[in-house]
Parts: C-alpha cells; sequence; structure tokens
C-alpha cells in the first residue's frame, strides 16, 4: 500500500472510529444490543461514564482525523488502549456471569479498531517528515 493510500485510509478510519465512538456506542449500549455491549446490570453509573470516556475519545480522534501525522501519539494510544482492553475483556467474558455475548460485541470491535490503526499508522521517518511540513 502506498503511503498516499495509507494516509488516505487513515484518515477515513480515524473519522469512522471517532463517530463510532461518539454515536455508535451509546446506540448499541442502551438501545440495539446492550448484551453485546454493556457489562451491567440494575442500575449503574458505570455505562454513562464509559460512554463520556469514548465520546470524548472519538472528539479527538475526529480532529486527528484531519492531520493524522501531527497525532501518532493519539493513534498508537487508540490502538493499543483498544487491544488491551479487548483481550482484557475477552478474558473477564469468560468468569461465568453470562458475559460471553461480548466475544462477539465489544471485545471483536475494540481489537479490529486497535488492528486497523496500528496498521495504517504512519511510520518512522515518513510520519517525522510528515509531522515536520504540517
Amino acid at each position: 500500500m502506498s503511503e498516499t493510500t495509507r494516509l488516505k485510509s487513515l484518515r477515513i478510519a480515524l473519522a469512522a472510529f471517532g463517530a463510532m465512538f461518539i454515536v455508535g456506542l451509546p446506540l448499541f449500549m442502551f438501545v440495539v444490543w446492550p448484551s453485546g455491549w454493556s457489562w451491567h446490570t440494575g442500575h449503574s453509573h458505570y455505562p454513562l461514564m464509559i460512554v463520556g470516556v469514548y465520546a470524548t475519545l472519538g472528539v479527538f480522534l475526529l480532529m486527528a482525523a484531519r492531520n493524522p501525522a501531527a497525532h501518532g501519539s493519539l493513534i498508537q494510544f487508540t490502538a493499543w488502549s483498544s487491544i488491551v482492553h479487548g483481550l482484557i475483556m475477552a478474558f473477564q467474558s469468560f468468569d461465568g456471569t453470562g458475559n460471553t455475548g461480548h466475544l462477539v460485541g465489544d471485545v471483536p470491535a475494540l481489537l479490529v479498531i486497535g488492528i486497523v490503526l496500528l496498521a495504517l499508522a504512519p511510520r518512522g521517518e515518513v510520519a517525522a517528515l510528515r509531522q515536520r511540513s504540517a
């Protein structure tokens, strides 16, 4: 994949993931399929806290989509924290409390986000050159 194609794809991915974090996460957690996305039962403050954190991250991902080379740390953080979060949730989904639905919901979603961002992230000298010229 050429660097131009990689950068265009990264911009699209950042915008898509940002929008998903802002709009899609609340929609799936509260309306469409709560058992595949939400880890609470009964009354809990947890869902709103998660939505708040991810919506904030979504806004920053949308801003990073304009100039990804200048936001390498944010892209790396989003990628690696998504992978770590997904792996921890995968492990916890086997705790015997009926959380295995997450293995086809938020767990693969987070792993895909992390892998896509790592695959598309600007690399080495190319990223440094782009950042200097921005």
